[in-house]
Parts: structure tokens; C-alpha cells; sequence
């Protein structure tokens, strides 16, 4: 119990460990406190108070009392590497996610997510006039895409498809991965106009350009035409009304033959252990949205006219459910 009062103490070591770059700092051969310190700027006295913390906590060892080295737990915060966490490290230790669950319990009492109380504006207007914050959200949207894409498209169908839209897909992470998989595939990422100029130099680097377009828009306002429709934790963003209607439009663009495919945490029964859960709370805290079950999906689909036809779990944590509309008759079946 005593670990779990204290717990946030570990998540701001955690982040001030991605903040100063103590994984880069702590390379093979060790390094002294005074010696991070020096890099960083740090006071030199704090710091070793800081490495001796984080050596408690399992992110470095310490070697004779001085000298400190990275542990791999720690060398998942490196900088620039695939499959860092080190920008989730930093975005979940921001004013903007740490403030509205310091009133968890103002939002269990209302039903209503925190963050106009504590910030004084919903998260993604917030975000949109603090560019600064808003720059490492989307970096650790970034990040989780780049751990989750390719276990993603291990269980994604798409030798049918020639034109597949990620609904929301920021840089494009997500629907290049995809595109890298399948040569033929065209990809769309639609998304607010903040994130174009990202993606579209990811595809450049991608070499996947000629294949790639970027639309400036609005899911709740429409959905560019495609085979298939990606949305990866993008319900789990919205109210049940809200995730309706981005359903529909993704139901009334797609072409002959066309699937919607959602990417998303799967709540079990009460009592398995597990992230979801506590990600369903972290939505209750910051927005309108919520992790949902299998029936709370279906009922979703029911209401935008589509038909659960698929489901298949991942390599990760994420679910990929396969939707079609009501009308094609399919039958629901789990992979």
C-alpha cells in the first residue's frame, strides 16, 4: 500500500530521468554524478541524491558508491531511438495530464473529465493555444505508434484494399507502417492542419510520397473516401454520441466492399488486472471519452449502422475490431 500512496513519486523520477537525459548521460562505461551533473547543469549534490533514487527504483546501478550505469529499463527513456518511451515519459508528467487527475475524485462525482477545472479548457483546445506541450503530446502519440504499428499490421487484412484513410492519424506513423508493408497501398491521414507538415515529410523520408496524401479536416465533419478506415485510439477520445458520428461518416465514405478498422484497448470483466482500466479512468480525467468492452462496441456499431465482423487481438495490449456496414449481412467472428 505504502508503494502505491507513493507511486507518482516514481512517475516524476521517471520524467525528470527522460527530461535530463540521464539514459544518454549514463552510457557503458558509468558516469559520476558530478559528471551528469556537468552536462545537464545540474547541482551536483542533487543529482547523486536523484541517480541513487533512480538506482531504487531499478533504472541504474551503482558501481563503488560513484559511478553509475543505465539499466535496461532505463535505456527505453534513450533519445531518437525506436521504441523510446522517453516522450510518453514526458508527456504524462505534464501540468496538462497530472493536474486533471489530481481531481479523479471531482470527476467520479460528476461524470465529467477535469480538465476545464484544472486547466480551464477542454485537453485538446488546451493544447492547441500551449504549442510547446502540444509538441511533446504528439510526440508521444508518435512514440506509442512506432512500438504498437508493426504489431498492429501483423493482424491487419489489407491485401484487398487499395486506398486505406488513417482517421486522425497525426504524422502518419500508423498508416506508413502500413503502406511500407503493402506496395500497392495508397494512404490518407486525416487530420487538423498542425500535423501536416510532419507527415508529409515522414513520407518523404519513408520514400512512400507518391503514395501519400495528407487532408486538412474535421472527422466529426467528414471522412475522405477509402477501401478501409483506420482508427487507432480514436474513440476512446469521445463520448458514445461523438464516436457515433465519426463511425458514420467513416461508414458513409467508404467504398463497395469497404471495412472500418478500430485499433483499441479491450475492457474485460471486473477484476482482470491489466492497463485498461486505468486508461478508461485516464479518459474519465481528461476528456469526454472511455476504454469500452466488446458489447459496448457492438452497441456503438449498431447505432452507425455497421456490423462487428472481426476481431483480432495483437502482439500488444491493442485489439484491432473489424467493422462492416449493417447491410452486408457479415457474420462477427474472433481471430
Amino acid at each position: 500500500m505504502l508503494q502505491m500512496i507513493t507511486g507518482y513519486w516514481v512517475t516524476q523520477v521517471v520524467r525528470t530521468a527522460a527530461e535530463l537525459r540521464i539514459a544518454d548521460h549514463l552510457h557503458p562505461a558509468g558516469a559520476t554524478a558530478a559528471e551528469v551533473a556537468d552536462a545537464e547543469s545540474l547541482d551536483p549534490q542533487a543529482t547523486f541524491r536523484f541517480l541513487r533514487a533512480c538506482a531504487s527504483v531499478g533504472l541504474a546501478r551503482c558501481q563503488d558508491g560513484e559511478r553509475f550505469t543505465a539499466t535496461p529499463l532505463l535505456r527505453t527513456l534513450r533519445a531518437g531511438r525506436p521504441g523510446s518511451l522517453r516522450d510518453l515519459a514526458l508527456y504524462d508528467g505534464t501540468a496538462s495530464h497530472w493536474a486533471p487527475w489530481g481531481n479523479l475524485s471531482k470527476a467520479i462525482r460528476t461524470g465529467s473529465p477535469q480538465t476545464v477545472a484544472t486547466l480551464g479548457a477542454p485537453i485538446f483546445d488546451w493544447l492547441a493555444v500551449h504549442p510547446e506541450e502540444a509538441a511533446v503530446f504528439t510526440a508521444s502519440m508518435n512514440a506509442m505508434t512506432q512500438g504498437l504499428a508493426h504489431q498492429l499490421a501483423d493482424v491487419i487484412d489489407l491485401k484487398d484494399a487499395r486506398t486505406a484513410v488513417d482517421v486522425g492519424g497525426a504524422s502518419g506513423n500508423f498508416i506508413h507502417t502500413l503502406m511500407l508493408r503493402h506496395t500497392e497501398l495508397t494512404g490518407v491521414v486525416l487530420d487538423l492542419p498542425h500535423a501536416h507538415a510532419e507527415a508529409m515529410a515522414s513520407a518523404e523520408r519513408l520514400d512512400v510520397a507518391d503514395r501519400f496524401t495528407f487532408v486538412d479536416g474535421d472527422f466529426f465533419e467528414k471522412v475522405p473516401a477509402g477501401d478501409v478506415h483506420l482508427l487507432k485510439f480514436v474513440l476512446h477520445d469521445w463520448d458514445d454520441d461523438s464516436a457515433v458520428r465519426i463511425l458514420e461518416n467513416c461508414r458513409d465514405s467508404l467504398t463497395p466492399g469497404g471495412r472500418v478498422l478500430i485499433a483499441e484497448l479491450i475492457v474485460d470483466r471486473p477484476g482482470e488486472p491489466g492497463l485498461p482500466p486505468l486508461m478508461d479512468l485516464n479518459m474519465m480525467a481528461l476528456a469526454t471519452g472511455r476504454e469500452r468492452s466488446v458489447d459496448e462496441f457492438q452497441r456503438l456499431f449498431q447505432r452507425a449502422g455497421l456490423t462487428l465482423s472481426r476481431m483480432s487481438a495483437s502482439a500488444s495490449l491493442v485489439s484491432v475490431l473489424e467493422a462492416v456496414p449493417a447491410s452486408s449481412g457479415a457474420d462477427a467472428r474472433r481471430a
